[in-house]
């Protein structure tokens, strides 16, 4: 017989899962983050096994994923010879390492792109004429806006994790009044 504060876990896991998965990481990395971070205590492998019905291999590979993000951290308990582990707790903090960690992986990857296909249009330009110079001046402005828009993002989120948690409330405070 389940308690409601299993149900409600299993609800909460499920939904993160769900969520991780459509932000392009594995659905059970998503569920064994949500597991440790309600967990009142570290974990073991073992436990994460039981608890999501996943395989060893499973469960080590993203515990390992997870402790390469920085969400999860690795305890070890005097006279066991187990790893535990458990996720941060902090709110803000693991928003901060989420963001940076998204970064990395996604936008600067997008924005090297976008310079490669820029720089390569840029020779083709110079002898272009009339369709195909307008083909090219059409997509090279398109990348710029992209470009534009990914950087002025890049600057919005460095502003939000460098004035913490304390200066969003601020911000939206103020963003609140601007809008009557």
């Amino acid at each position: 017989m389940t308690t409601t504060l299993e149900q409600s876990q299993a609800l909460f896991i499920r939904r993160w899962g769900t969520m991780g998965s459509s932000w392009g990481i594995s659905r059970t990395m998503a569920e064994i983050h949500a597991l440790l971070y309600i967990s009142d205590r570290p974990l073991c492998t073992d436990d994460v096994m039981q608890m999501l019905q996943v395989s060893r291999g499973n469960a080590s590979m993203n515990l390992r994923q997870l402790l390469n993000w920085g969400l999860v951290r690795r305890i070890h308990t005097l006279g066991d010879r187990k790893d535990y582990f458990a996720a941060e707790t902090d709110v803000w903090q693991m928003f901060q390492t989420i963001i940076r960690e998204r970064r990395r992986r996604e936008v600067e990857p997008i924005l090297e792109t976008i310079d490669r296909c820029r720089q390569m249009v840029a020779q083709d330009l110079r002898g272009a004429r009339g369709a195909e110079r307008a083909a090219i001046e059409t997509y090279h402005q398109r990348l710029n806006e992209l470009h534009g828009f990914l950087d002025m993002m890049n600057a919005l989120l460095n502003g939000v994790l460098d004035v913490g948690s304390g200066g969003v409330k601020r911000a939206l405070t103020a963003l609140h009044k601007l809008r009557g």
